[in-house]
């Protein structure tokens, strides 16, 4: 989890914990108006997962994972996280995949019942993928959308949906004029303005080979900072299967990473690029940051070297000697 570091001065700071998209958030806004914008941000949070729950049966991502494909009409909410996952998926050859899900519940990262699947079971997932298939359509006059999957593709929005949500939350604090908060959705951090007393926050990176400490601390402005790593979900018995499957071959990553921290100022797009970053490695991880930009990057590898993107040059400070910092321009 990254962990927001910031102290309130003599400015009224109100915080709230709420238990949505199974995991525990933290809200956090400062000044007279502190109380209204938590409000906001919690009933953001919670309409939000009522419609990408894929077991809640009004929700619109239950509706497309059983639309037999047919075509789902969908708000330009969802229709964000899907716009968002389809680019990522193409630009990275499809490292990244919603549709993963199948998979994902085989291997019991949905319900806990972790199981390993035999090759077979994997192959029969693995045809199911079709993001690319996924075609998103909009009606300029109603601002609605429609998707449509194939028959067999069924989708969750499980590693977007964090980002989105502590996106719009930022928005909902925003619009009650809030001008400083944080919202930590478990290893999803957005910040709103900057601290009450105009310096920039401080946002500790955790350390993956001991999740209690930061191996690094990182000062942001307005911003999301997202992380994604092996050590967030795997299996009791075996920390190597973990949740971060690779859609190329339906096992748990293994490439030398072990976390990776994206920055963004888009909440929707760090979420997706974490992940999808992780899956791709270091050295293409790299390479897609340079081709396409727009965000900045922390990588971590399991020799305990830390990369990092040049725009975090000065804003970053390692606290964990164990670890050597270097940047990529």
């Amino acid at each position: 989890m990254i962990i927001p570091l910031a102290a309130c001065g003599e400015t009224k700071q109100l915080q709230r914990q709420v238990y949505s998209m199974d995991t525990i958030m933290t809200i956090t806004a400062y000044g007279k108006n502190a109380e209204k914008g938590l409000d906001a941000a919690e009933a953001s949070i919670l309409a939000l997962e009522a419609m990408i729950d894929p077991d809640i049966e009004t929700s619109a991502c239950y509706a497309i994972n059983h639309a037999n494909g047919e075509e789902v009409n969908v708000n330009g909410l969802v229709a964000e996280m899907l716009e968002d996952a389809k680019l990522v998926n193409e630009q990275t050859e499809g490292a990244y995949d919603l549709t993963i899900y199948p998979l994902s519940k085989r291997w019991g990262f949905i319900d806990r019942k972790y199981y390993t699947p035999t090759a077979a079971e994997i192959a029969e997932d693995l045809a199911r993928l079709c993001m690319a298939d996924m075609q998103l359509t909009k009606f300029p006059t109603s601002g609605t959308y429609s998707v449509w999957l194939p028959s067999y593709g069924e989708l969750s929005f499980a590693s977007c949906a964090k980002g989105c949500a502590a996106k719009y939350a930022i928005d909902a604090m925003r619009k009650q004029g809030v001008t400083s908060g944080i919202v930590s959705l478990g290893g999803n951090v957005q910040t709103l303005g900057h601290k009450p007393d105009g310096s920039e926050w401080t946002i500790g990176i955790t350390d993956p080979n001991n999740t209690s400490n930061y191996l690094a601390t990182v000062l942001v402005g307005e911003t999301a900072v997202v992380t994604s790593g092996p050590y967030q979900r795997y299996f009791p018995s075996d920390p190597s299967i973990h949740h971060i499957l690779n859609p190329k071959t339906g096992y748990s990553t293994a490439n030398g990473l072990t976390s990776v921290t994206i920055f963004c100022e888009d909440g929707t797009m760090a979420d997706c690029l974490s992940t999808a970053m992780f899956v791709l490695g270091k050295s293409a991880a790299l390479n897609y940051w340079k081709t396409y930009g727009g965000f900045e990057m922390l990588l971590i590898s399991d020799d305990n070297t830390i990369t990092a993107t040049k725009g975090l040059m000065e804003k970053v400070a390692v606290t964990n000697p164990n670890y050597k910092l270097s940047f990529f321009e």
